[in-house]
């Protein structure tokens, strides 16, 4: 930017359309540039969006499986059977 507050012509965007001297083929081949790059955008927003659902997906499975893991180690029920069994066969 100069210093009048004019933006440089690297900066100025440009409507293919109304722009003089532009042949067909070229405003087809900006309007090619323009739409890979919109389709990278997307890819990029969906690649990030894939990756924190697959980090979610993940901390919640792990989480069941710890979860899982701590409520059956906590469970005693069968010590409890074994020790009826032994004292019966005790008594027995």
């Amino acid at each position: 930017p100069g210093e009048s507050g004019e933006t440089a012509a690297f900066a100025r965007r440009i409507d293919p359309a109304r722009e003089p001297g532009l042949s067909p083929e070229q405003r087809r081949l900006m309007a090619q540039v323009e739409y890979a790059q919109r389709q990278r955008a997307l890819q990029r927003r969906l690649r990030s969006r894939n990756v924190l659902l697959a980090l979610g997906i993940g901390a919640v499975t792990f989480g069941i499986y710890g979860y899982t893991f701590y409520s059956v180690s906590q469970e005693r029920f069968l010590d409890d059977l074994e020790q009826e069994a032994e004292a019966a066969r005790a008594r027995a």
